[in-house]
């Protein structure tokens, strides 16, 4: 409230009132953000970024551009100041007859620009123009580089996409017209609120700056999420294993076991009632079993992947085997899983170990010889950088894990929730997948690194056999009907990576699905929602430009051709099973107890 005096506009009473009390929590907030900024704990700079060698060579390629082709790097720059100098001189006209208006914006659509002000007032346009034309001639500059290699020039790529992301003038408060409009509007309390927010995100990991993406209070497990009814049969030191209750008379034979990601938590299939894959599995007449992966602590350091395969794989399969009376069973692997479930199948038929009826890989990379978006994250000097952090800690933290997957996708991930919780002060929407997000886990120290160096860097597992357990696994030891999954948009698994390394695999029965959107949304995809399509095609020989280009396409989810496909392998209908037997007590409900351990920073 404002009131008017001979002196101009003069604040209310209760206007100056909540000022100093918003003055008091700044002062009070700020030495929260300082005692949290000096107690952090040393990080490692080599997982900041490049080493800097990159920026040298591409600054000395840019120059020998330049004296071999100096009409081209001329060109570059008089292209620059060329469309800087006509945008100044349009806003200045513009400004000269008088109107408080920003010339004609016939620029393209951007979903950070989408207040009407970026296009209408004369600051907030010329800002935004300015910034694309600096982003389009820093692309061009990098793009035009000749003197790099591959490798390089996709690094250098990415990292000048970084910069030009974490530049937007939405990032910064003088020039993002919502977050001021917002201030004004609440009168500054959404900056204190959103100091608050930058504050307990800091204090909450260790002064590390992990944007918080949902209401962590919104949620229970086992209440709201995870809420599926089961029970823990069986637990060691690397997982607990979840038996869900039948919710038909009759079962089929052969029971199904899904081992998820352990770099997040099992429950993103079971999400809740109308999206839960656990769910829909049981009611279609399959005995369920869900790994419930430990989250490591340092004390597992030591911990490799022979332990995943050895104490969760196939003790997983054992305990299943005797509980349900079979001989055999049917075995799904989500991502990293679903890679190490590749390992198993290797091992188990060198070992001559008939297990696993069928086997099902939802975005599963087996063949890491073009490694994509991860590139930059898979040179040494990355590696070389989680290695150290790895012998400092014991362990891989979730929040570097969080953090690299985030910076793929920046924008969406960093910079947005940034803003709405930094600048504007809204709070974290309660929201199940993002929660889901940020409940991260770690990785133990000697398993990240022989992933990260023996199957992502050296590609073993599809060339000449990664060394494990005294046997050389390789993909065309993978011989049983399998079915493969992957998704059209996914940034983390790419559809065509998964489809080459499914090409590689020696089963000569093999279903390869691809279905609409991403990593998570593809594969939570219920045939209640009808919202993504998906494609199939049984010629597994074609390159997979041609495996698409031939493909039929298919409205709604894939879960039920799955479905389908699955029953074919599970033999005959017997009386449901009960979670446990007379040897597996009911160690607890579902989703047990190892899912609500936190990750340690």
């Amino acid at each position: 409230m404002t009131t008017k005096s001979d002196e101009g506009v003069v604040p209310s009473g209760e206007t100056l009132e909540k000022m100093t009390q918003n003055l008091k929590k700044v002062e009070v907030l700020s030495e929260r953000l300082q005692r949290v900024l000096t107690q952090k704990q040393g990080h490692n700079a080599a997982l900041d970024g490049p080493n800097q060698e990159l920026f040298g060579r591409a600054a000395q390629a840019y120059w020998a551009e330049m004296m071999h082709n100096p009409a081209k790097v001329l060109e570059h720059q008089m292209s620059y100041w060329s469309d800087t100098m006509k945008h100044f001189v349009q806003a200045q006209q513009v400004l000269a007859q008088g109107k408080l208006a920003a010339p004609e914006d016939p620029g393209p659509k951007d979903k950070r620009f989408a207040n009407p002000l970026w296009d209408t007032h004369p600051y907030f346009n010329y800002v935004k123009q300015q910034y694309l034309i600096n982003a389009q001639a820093l692309q061009t500059a990098v793009e035009d580089v000749t003197e790099l290699n591959d490798l390089e020039k996709t690094r250098l790529n990415y990292f000048a996409k970084q910069i030009v992301d974490m530049m937007s003038p939405t990032n910064f408060l003088a020039t993002n017209p919502d977050a001021l409009e917002k201030a004004i509007e609440t009168e500054g309390q959404s900056l204190v609120q959103g100091l608050e927010n930058l504050i307990s995100d800091l204090e909450a990991n260790n002064g590390e700056l992990v944007v918080k993406l949902a209401d962590e209070n919104a949620f229970e497990l086992g209440r709201n999420i995870a809420t599926t009814p089961g029970k823990v049969v069986y637990r060691n030191r690397m997982m607990e294993l979840v038996q869900y209750t039948p919710t038909t008379e009759q079962v089929y034979k052969t029971p199904l076991v899904i081992f998820p990601p352990w770099i997040n938590k099992f429950y993103i299939l079971d999400l809740k009632e109308q999206n839960s894959m656990v769910k829909w599995a049981v009611e279609q007449g399959q005995t369920v079993f869900v790994v419930s992966w430990i989250n490591p602590d340092p004390t597992y350091r030591d911990v490799g992947m022979e332990d995943y395969i050895e104490e969760g794989y196939l003790a997983a399969i054992r305990e299943i085997k005797e509980i349900c009376g079979e001989k055999q069973v049917n075995a799904v692997g989500y991502c990293i899983a679903g890679t190490t479930l590749a390992l198993t199948l290797s091992l188990m038929k060198q070992r001559g170990d008939k297990s696993i009826r069928s086997a099902t890989f939802f975005t599963a990379l087996t063949d890491f010889s073009d490694q994509g978006e991860f590139t930059p994250f898979l040179t040494n000097d990355f590696i070389d950088g989680i290695e150290a952090e790895i012998e400092d800690k014991g362990m891989l933290p979730s929040v570097i894990m969080a953090r690299t997957f985030s910076f793929l996708r920046s924008n969406d991930l960093i910079y947005g929730p940034a803003i709405k919780s930094y600048m504007m002060g809204h709070a974290p929407p309660a929201f199940d997948l993002l929660y889901w997000n940020g409940d991260g886990a770690n990785l133990p120290g000697k398993m990240a690194m022989q992933y990260l160096r023996g199957l992502c860097q050296r590609n073993e597992l599809a060339g000449d056999g990664f060394e494990l357990l005294g046997h050389k696994l390789t993909l065309t030891d993978v011989d049983v009907p399998l079915c493969a999954v992957a998704c059209e948009t996914d940034h983390i698994a790419a559809w065509k990576d998964s489809y080459r390394g499914v090409q590689k695999m020696g089963s000569k029965d093999k279903t390869f699905i691809m279905t609409q959107s991403g990593h998570i949304a593809g594969i939570v995809n219920p045939p209640t929602r009808n919202k993504y399509g998906h494609y199939t095609n049984p010629d597994m020989k074609l390159e997979y430009q041609d495996w698409h280009a031939g493909a039929d396409f298919h409205d709604g989810s894939w879960w039920p051709l799955w479905g389908d496909w699955l029953k074919k392998r599970s033999g005959r209908k017997v009386k449901a099973r009960i979670p446990g037997d007379s040897t597996h007590e009911i160690l607890c409900d579902a989703p047990g107890t190892y899912v609500a351990i936190k990750a340690t920073v």
